[in-house]
């Protein structure tokens, strides 16, 4: 028999407008009563639901994650109820059995045998830092997009700019268009216009701007530019904002940016905003990149291994340290991201070596969080699991005793 962990929870079925709530109350005999009840989604409906849980003196509550639905729920029950927020696919009820009314109890009997893993959510803080920094990565693809609509204006009006210049959007490239746009009848002297290191690129530059932009495709510029300047200003804006709601976290982003490619105090508070900055909430560094999406998955069935490839967890935290290691493996000053990146490489493929060494960055940053200390390269080979069966060289021996501090004479 199941041991009962939680002998009074409450399982909540989340909707949009309504939520059903059951209450399971397990007596010394193991025998269980349900107490249901539905309650409306705006403030005064989950106050009340609030207080019908102080009535009968629940206080563990088990939800699912139901698109944002969950979040005023959360809000209002987090300060006086342990919640354990459930991803919908581990505690949906049987089909063709499936009502509101049962799916709230099949989740509240799950939930007091302790069968539900719980969802990591972070404090308010490092909430309100996440929602900031995944509304400031939405600006940024509206940017890029605005730049591609007007790389396609100057493409569809043959003005070929972008075969010469590096950027579109640089100052000589927008001093060249402008004067177009200013003037679309005289032809532009771009010897005066471009900067002294573009000089040597005047005569493939009149060559590339001798197209015909139409009055419709100018004014489509012009919007596009103003749009994309407007999201500039709204990005800064919500840095600004980033960077006071992160003051409260000045030392652990200190801590951070001692590990490699996170030298930008944004990119320190964005890896706060996801992770927090409590470490113990994760028994164990493993814990924390099978959270990410960054370790492989188990499939093995009649002694077969099946395929490994890593979970969609993580979509926002995952890219982030993609693009980061691929910044360090670049860079020659940190040799120990670089080698076990070449070295895997070769074996392995560049997709799965980097994903390696994002879980290399990631234990990194939860090794300085947790143990409040400067990231330390020396200590990177003595994460690297020996097998005590495998008989070493002499130089491997060599090597194993000077990663892990001997000298060897």
């Amino acid at each position: 028999m199941l041991k009962i962990v939680y002998p009074n929870c409450c399982g909540i079925d989340v909707h949009k407008t309504f939520i059903v709530a059951v209450i399971a109350i397990t007596d010394n005999h193991g025998i269980t009563s349900y107490h249901r009840k539905r309650f409306s989604t705006f403030t005064n409906g989950l106050l009340q639901l609030q207080d019908w849980l102080e009535y009968y003196s629940c206080f563990n509550v088990c939800m699912e994650s139901t698109g944002k639905y969950w979040i005023p729920i959360f809000n209002i029950l987090e300060e006086t109820c342990n919640i354990c927020l459930a991803y919908p696919k581990y505690v949906k009820a049987i089909r063709g059995k499936k009502t509101d009314k049962k799916d709230a109890q099949w989740m509240a009997d799950l939930f007091k045998h302790d069968l539900v893993a719980s969802s990591f959510i972070p404090p308010l803080k490092i909430r309100q830092l996440r929602d900031l920094f995944r509304y400031r990565m939405k600006l940024t693809q509206l940017q890029v997009s605005e730049k591609n609509r007007y790389q396609n204006c100057l493409t569809w009006s043959n003005l070929q700019i972008a075969s010469v210049v590096s950027d579109v959007f640089g100052k000589s490239a927008q001093t060249i268009i402008q004067s177009i746009l200013d003037n679309p009848e005289e032809k532009p002297n771009i010897e005066q216009l471009v900067h002294k290191r573009m000089k040597d690129k005047v005569l493939d530059l009149e060559i590339a701007m001798e197209g015909c932009l139409t009055p419709e495709q100018a004014e489509k510029i012009r919007i596009i530019k103003a749009h994309y300047d407007a999201l500039a200003i709204c990005k800064e804006d919500l840095e600004q904002m980033i960077r006071e709601l992160g003051q409260e976290y000045k030392e652990q982003v200190k801590l951070i940016q001692t590990v490699p490619g996170f030298k930008e105090e944004l990119s320190a508070l964005r890896i706060i905003s996801e992770i927090g900055v409590n470490m113990t909430i994760f028994d164990t560094a493993g814990r924390l990149c099978s959270w990410a999406g960054l370790v492989p998955a188990n499939n093995e069935s009649a002694g077969k291994k099946y395929s490994t490839r890593i979970s969609k967890g993580g979509q926002y935290l995952k890219p982030f340290l993609v693009q980061i290691a691929n910044a360090v493996v670049k860079s020659e000053k940190h040799p120990e991201f670089r080698n076990k990146y070449l070295k895997l490489k070769k074996r392995r493929g560049h997709r799965k070596a980097i994903i390696a060494i994002c879980r290399r960055l990631l234990v990194a940053i939860y090794q300085v969080l947790l143990k409040q200390e400067n990231y330390n390269p020396a200590l990177q080979g003595l994460t690297e699991v020996r097998n005590p069966n495998k008989t070493m060289s002499v130089q491997d021996a060599i090597c194993f005793a000077q990663q892990h501090g001997f000298t060897v004479a």
